[in-house]
C-alpha cells in the first residue's frame, strides 16, 4: 500500500506509471542506491539505468545495495555530479529521479547545491522523451534544501505549459519545511 506521507514511495509510484521494461531512465543522485534499484527492477535487464553521484560513499552503498539485491547489470554508475548529465547520456529517457539534499548517515555539509541541480534540471528536460517524467524530493529543512526550493518551484512555474506539466505536493499537516515533491511530465504531443 502506498504511504503518501512518505515522499519517497510517492516519487517511486508516480515514476513506475511512466517507466517500463527496456527504458533508459536515470538517478540524478545515487545516495543509498534506493532510486537506483526501484529503476533498475522497473527497466530489467533489457533496459538501462545511469546513476550519478559525487560521493564515493554513495557509489559504494548503491554498488553495494545492488549486488545483496542480484542486480545491477543495467545500472552504469558514475562518481560525477548531475550536472553532467548530457556527457554521459546521449539517448532520450523516460525519467530522471532527484532526491535533493546531502546523503544519509554521511557528511551533511557536503549537498546537492542550487546551481548544479538548475543546471541538471535543463539537462534532464533535453533528455526526457515524450511522455517521460521527473521527479524532485526536495528537502527545505536545511539552508542549501531551501536555496533549491526557492529555484525549483520558479523554475518548473515557467515551463512552457505546452511542452510540460508542473506539479508540486507537500504534507500540508506536517511541520512548516518538511520534504516536497516536484514532477514534471514531458506531453506526448
Amino acid at each position: 500500500m502506498l504511504e503518501i506521507a512518505k515522499i519517497t514511495e510517492l516519487a517511486h509510484y508516480l515514476v513506475g506509471l511512466v517507466v517500463e521494461q527496456g527504458n533508459v531512465v536515470i538517478d540524478a543522485t545515487a545516495g543509498n542506491g534506493q532510486d537506483t534499484f526501484f529503476l533498475a527492477k522497473k527497466v530489467g535487464p533489457t533496459g538501462r539505468v545511469y546513476s550519478f553521484d559525487i560521493q564515493k560513499a554513495a557509489i559504494d552503498k548503491t554498488y553495494n545495495y545492488l549486488k545483496q539485491q542480484n542486480l545491477g547489470k543495467q545500472v552504469i554508475l558514475l562518481r560525477e555530479s548531475h550536472d553532467h548529465l548530457t556527457y554521459f547520456v546521449r539517448e532520450q529517457v523516460n525519467a530522471v529521479m532527484y532526491n535533493l539534499g546531502y546523503l544519509p548517515g554521511g557528511d551533511h555539509s557536503v549537498t546537492t547545491k542550487f546551481n548544479t541541480t538548475l543546471e541538471s534540471l535543463k539537462q534532464a528536460l533535453q533528455l526526457l522523451a515524450p511522455g517521460g517524467i521527473i521527479s524532485i524530493v526536495m528537502y527545505p529543512g536545511h539552508r542549501e534544501g531551501a536555496e533549491e526550493k526557492s529555484m525549483i518551484i520558479p523554475f518548473c512555474k515557467n515551463l512552457d505549459p505546452v511542452q510540460y506539466v508542473s506539479l508540486n505536493s507537500c504534507l500540508l499537516n506536517r511541520r512548516h519545511n518538511s520534504p516536497e515533491l516536484t514532477v514534471i511530465q514531458k506531453r506526448i504531443s
